[in-house]
Formats: structure tokens, sequence, C-alpha cells
């Protein structure tokens, strides 16, 4: 009987080569290379290139690398920003935030670096938006000649300055109505610049700052930092000396003094800002008179200051000069008449933001803000 024939054995996997490892192994076996003159010649001088290069990188010497700046100080961002703002523009910035108790000069400063950069090259500008963004419709509400060069127009920087702030002003009029009425809550100047970039609808709706306007409040209130020189009434050029002896006369029977002009927290809107004149308390309906010959430039209602009347007095030492007259319970002359010291412009009263009669009288020289009492004899 023949023996059985074994079974052939089955290949676990992996065990029986692949067609690529046959091929491999049918060809025949490299010989390694020895490296040629030229490699032998030029290895040690790659050598010390490469680990010249290390060193260098490492100690920070390469040709062209720089060291990093060192951080910027506040005082150092402040320079730089204020150097890109025209000297000549300042006292507009402190005049168009001077038109409500809301404003402040540099946060005018602000919103125009965070939109052009203060750029004031009318060719990179496109449109008609100029430094302030204004578009066609924007500037038919607000704007104006305001330099009196008999052209109004976006693309020149007083103009827009002075647009910008009577549409600040405005908007902070709007949101301090809805914060009076209860419709909205939060600061005033926040809720302003938050109707800016937005809307006041869209304020009242959200009932305070929209989430929307969050980072455009926050970049607006972070530059304005940098120009907070601008805020400073008594470091401005336009102060000037202080008048030895009386050049104004009283503008009311009444010499007492309720706020005197500085720094302060503003009874109603609760933010703190340069108070730009002196309030004299009197009883409602004493009679207001001009400090000193000259023209009437306005005499209107606003929401801030109530019934306001400005006079132009000229040139007085060299320096242009105006005074201002608010809160009257009315007004009994008009814009462009002529007046002379001791004409009677209104009576004493207690309209718009105010905690009850009196008046709050200025002056401003070269479009700043002055403490009047050296102005009226007093204090200088």
């Amino acid at each position: 009987m023949s023996e059985p024939e074994e079974a052939p054995t089955v290949s676990e996997p992996g065990d029986a080569p692949t067609v690529s490892e046959q091929e491999e192994a049918r060809k025949p076996a490299r010989k390694r290379r020895r490296p040629g003159p030229f490699t032998l010649l030029a290895l040690p001088g790659l050598t010390v290139l490469v680990g010249s290069v290390v060193f260098l990188t490492v100690a920070g010497k390469l040709p062209g690398a720089e060291d990093e700046e060192p951080a910027r100080t506040p005082a150092a961002e402040e320079a730089d920003a204020t150097a890109l703002v025209d000297d000549s523009f300042v006292p507009w910035l402190k005049q168009a935030a001077g038109a409500c108790t809301v404003l402040r000069p540099s946060v005018l400063a602000a919103q125009i670096d965070a939109y052009s950069g203060w750029n004031t090259d009318s060719a990179a500008l496109t449109g008609p938006s100029g430094i302030a963004g204004f578009d066609e419709a924007g500037w038919k509400k607000w704007g104006k000649d305001a330099d009196g060069n008999g052209t109004s127009s976006p693309k020149e920087p007083v103009d827009a300055i002075m647009a910008l702030g009577r549409q600040d002003c405005a908007l902070a009029d709007e949101v301090t109505e809805a914060r009076t009425s209860g419709t909205v809550n939060g600061d005033l100047l926040d809720l302003t610049l938050a109707a800016y970039t937005r809307s006041t609808a869209e304020v009242t709706k959200a009932g305070k700052v929209p989430a929307k306007a969050t980072a455009y409040v926050k970049k607006i209130e972070k530059l304005a930092k940098h120009y907070k020189t601008f805020d400073k009434g008594d470091a401005s050029p336009g102060q000037g000396a202080a008048p030895t002896s009386a050049v104004l006369a009283w503008p009311s029977a009444t010499h007492s003094v309720s706020s005197p002009y500085g720094t302060r927290e503003h009874p109603l809107t609760h933010v703190t800002k340069l108070h730009t004149g002196v309030d004299f308390p009197a009883a409602q309906g004493t009679p207001v008179t001009a400090a000193r010959e000259g023209t009437v430039v306005f005499a209107a209602l606003t929401k801030a200051y109530g019934n306001r009347i400005v006079v132009d007095h000229g040139t007085i030492s060299g320096a242009h000069v105006q005074t201002t007259y608010s809160h009257l319970s009315a007004m009994h002359v008009t814009n462009g008449q002529h007046v002379t010291t001791g004409t009677l412009l209104g009576d004493v009263g207690s309209t718009g933001l105010s905690t009850g009669p009196h008046l709050h009288f200025e002056v401003i020289r070269d479009g700043y803000y002055n403490d009047p009492m050296p102005w009226l004899g007093v204090g200088g």
C-alpha cells in the first residue's frame, strides 16, 4: 500500500515574497559610492558656513536682522497721534465739541483718526467722504461752510470737523432724551458713539449700547486717550495771558457763582469734562445783557444749552473773542443784529440741560474756551 501524499503546507500571510520583492531580489546588489574628490574638498567649508549661519541667527546678527522695537509708552503714543493733527484744527475741535455737554475734542479727534487717520490729502480720499467720512446725504444734512471761505465741502477739514460735531451733538441730544425718559440706560458718550456707528433707533431698541456697536465704542475710547491733551482748556494755545483788568462788562446784575470754569462732573449727565463757562444763579426773568459791543452770530434754541446766544466781538488785543449766553427763558435779539455793551439780549431761565434758573456765560478766545472771570476783572 502506498503512503498517502503529504498535503501542501499553507503559507501564513506575509510568508510568501511579493512580486516586487521577487523582482528586487533578482536585481544585482548596488555598490556604495565613495565620496568624490569635490565632496571631500567642499564638505569642511559647507560645515563652517552652516555653523556660522546658526551662530549669527542665535545672536541676532544676520545681515538685515533688526532688533525688536521697545514697547511704546502712552506718552509716545499720544505724541505720535497729536502730531497727525495740524495745530490750526485744534481750536475747531474744541469749538465743535463745545456745542454739547457730552462731547469732548479728544473724541472727535479719535473718530476722525479711526476713519481717515487724519489724512487730509483730498486725492487719497475717494468720493465725497473727506477726513470724517461723510457721504452726500450726510453732508447735505450736517455740512456747512464753517471756515467762511465760501465753499462747503466734506474734504475741507474745518468744515468736516464742525459737521461731525453737529452730527454727534444731535445724536447726543437724542440719546439724552431717551435716557431721561427711561428708554435706554448707559453712559451718554457710549450711547452717542453707538448711535453714530449704528443708529439711534437701534440703540433705543436695545435699550443700551447694542452688541454690534461695542467694538466701535471701545476703539474710539481707546484712541481718545491719545488726544486727551486737546481736552485741557487751560493748556490750549488760545488761552493766552489772562487780562489784567476788566475787558468785558458783567452780563448780569448777579455776581455770585454757582459753578466756576474748570473740570467738573455735570450734575445731570454725570460726565466729567471741562465746564466751559461760569454759572451765575439768578431769579427767573433777570435781564441778561451784552458784555461788549459786537454782532449776534447765533440765537436759537438748543437741547443742551436751551436758548443760547453767541455774540462776536471781533478782535480784542490781537485775539478773536466771542461771548455766549445760555439757558435763557427768552431771547430779545436775532441773528445778525448789532449790539452794544449793555444791550438786553434775553432773560435768565432754565431751558436745556439745567438744574435751575441761571446764566451760563462763556468767553471764547481764538476758538478756545477761557475762564470768563479774568475778562470780567476778577482773579486776573
